[in-house]
């Protein structure tokens, strides 16, 4: 059984894509490994947009090898042309997941905030000192779509074997505090209108 679990985490975007690559061990110590963003110009088509995305999403995926792939879930906004773009490179994502062979999963944003902070309702900022804090790294990942897309790949390797319960059966305070967080965070999919 390998010792860490390799993430890729995706925080889908057509402008800015998150990409973020971890180690974690059973410990839950993760290590970063890579980090980046796609970026695509806003006033190309929307064909090579996506094409960029996934030629990003490739080459770190034939770069780092990961185990598995995590994509934060798309959520309903007011602004439907953000939405669909998002979503749009979200099902990009999941395809080269499913292309590359590897499980791949979602997550909605306030799992995501609920197991790196404790808090499903934190902001970006205290995100992305979490993510300094968590990977022992100098300062935060800029943009907020690297630190968000390490964070994405963190709550998906928590979420697995690193976060399961202890050989005694119990769990941790940390990890009572996270599930606690994580069940308070969770809110009802809403419909988005057409």
């Amino acid at each position: 059984m390998a010792s860490s679990l390799r993430v890729l985490g995706i925080d889908p975007g057509l402008t800015r894509c998150g990409i973020g690559v971890v180690d974690v061990d059973r410990t839950r110590r993760a290590t970063l490994v890579h980090v980046g963003v796609v970026r695509t110009p806003t006033d190309a088509d929307l064909s090579t947009r996506l094409a960029a995305v996934a030629a990003g999403i490739r080459a770190v995926i034939e770069e780092h090898h990961p185990d598995a792939v995590a994509v934060e879930r798309v959520f309903a906004q007011h602004n439907v042309q953000t939405v669909m773009g998002t979503a749009q490179a979200s099902g990009v994502a999941l395809l080269i997941a499913a292309e590359a062979g590897l499980p791949a999963a979602t997550h909605t944003p306030s799992e995501v905030k609920a197991a790196v902070t404790g808090y499903g309702s934190a902001d970006k900022r205290q995100v992305q000192s979490m993510i300094a804090r968590i990977l022992q790294l100098d300062a935060p990942p800029q943009p907020a779509d690297a630190a968000d897309a390490l964070a994405i790949a963190l709550c998906h390797a928590w979420r697995g074997g690193a976060a399961a319960p202890s050989a005694s059966g119990a769990l941790t305070p940390a990890q009572r505090a996270w599930a606690n967080a994580e069940r308070g965070a969770r809110v009802p999919a809403r419909r988005i209108p057409r």
